[in-house]
């Protein structure tokens, strides 16, 4: 049997009764002031949902969120609103150029790593204020990511951040949110500015699915008891080596593979799929 949670800013306008008809539901719950769960149905609405505007994802209707062990998660367009290295970019007057190396990589058209070498080669001589500047005033929550870290946390579901932006911002979201665990890049500093160069190897697509399997397999649990979200092709790697994978606000590259796509859902969407 399957249950369809259905859930966006457009569900209070849309006509529930016609949904339900249309996918045959036996019933329906409230979950939410935007999210709705019709259990037992029997056809698909894809079609419909496109029109109307929200997202949509058949679940197995006796999996509880409960069932899961551990949810990955990319930081940047993900768990947090910005591209943190566009907006270090953007204090030395050079966010165009960056962001549009970031967009062809997020697409896939660039190599991760050689991507991020030419954006990082571009903030040569910044002062490591920037970093600072950027995550007081600039750095933002993802809608809805709260609340997710927050039933997460009730559940005693381990949260693991893979980034392949930086340490200072991990490390700082790791602190202020209860992350259990983290991976990310570290920008080389001398004298209070950045270098241009990154220290050690580049976490890239691979680094981060290795991340997961390794904490995956350190707290023991299945491959179907991990839960990834991402918006990016270097976050395909990290997706494929969970049960259920999201893509979030995503690159049309990533909703293609992705079990669910959340396009106007918050974070807390991830929450609303099962009981």
């Amino acid at each position: 049997m399957q249950d369809l949670v259905i859930q966006g800013g457009n569900l209070a306008r849309i006509n529930i009764d016609h949904i339900a008809a249309v996918a045959g539901a036996a019933a329906r719950t409230r979950i939410g002031p935007d999210a709705l769960r019709l259990h037992n149905v029997k056809r698909s609405i894809a079609a419909e949902a496109l029109l109307i505007g929200v997202d949509y994802a058949y679940v197995p209707a006796d999996r509880k969120l409960a069932d899961f062990g551990l949810v990955a998660m990319d930081m940047d367009s993900t768990l947090i609103t910005i591209e943190c290295i566009d907006e270090i970019a953007d204090m030395q007057g050079i966010k165009p150029q960056v962001a549009a190396i970031t967009e062809a990589a997020m697409r896939g058209e660039i190599d991760f790593p050689e991507s991020l070498r030419r954006r990082v080669a571009l903030l040569k001589g910044l002062p490591d204020s920037a970093l600072q500047r950027v995550y007081d005033e600039r750095l933002k929550l993802s809608r809805g990511a709260e609340a997710m870290l927050s039933r997460l946390k009730g559940l005693q579901i381990r949260t693991l951040l893979v980034s392949g932006g930086f340490t200072f911002f991990t490390e700082r979201l790791k602190n202020r949110l209860g992350l259990d665990y983290t991976l990310s890049n570290t920008l080389e500093i001398v004298d209070g500015k950045l270098t241009g160069k990154v220290h050690g190897a580049i976490v890239d697509a691979q680094a981060k699915a290795a991340r997961l399997r390794i904490v995956r397999e350190e707290l023991g649990l299945r491959k179907d008891q991990v839960i990834a979200l991402g918006d990016g092709a270097n976050d395909l790697a990290m997706l494929a080596e969970a049960g259920v994978s999201i893509a979030y606000h995503a690159k049309p590259v990533v909703r293609e593979k992705a079990t669910y796509s959340f396009n106007h859902a918050g974070l807390d969407g991830l929450v609303n799929l099962y009981r």
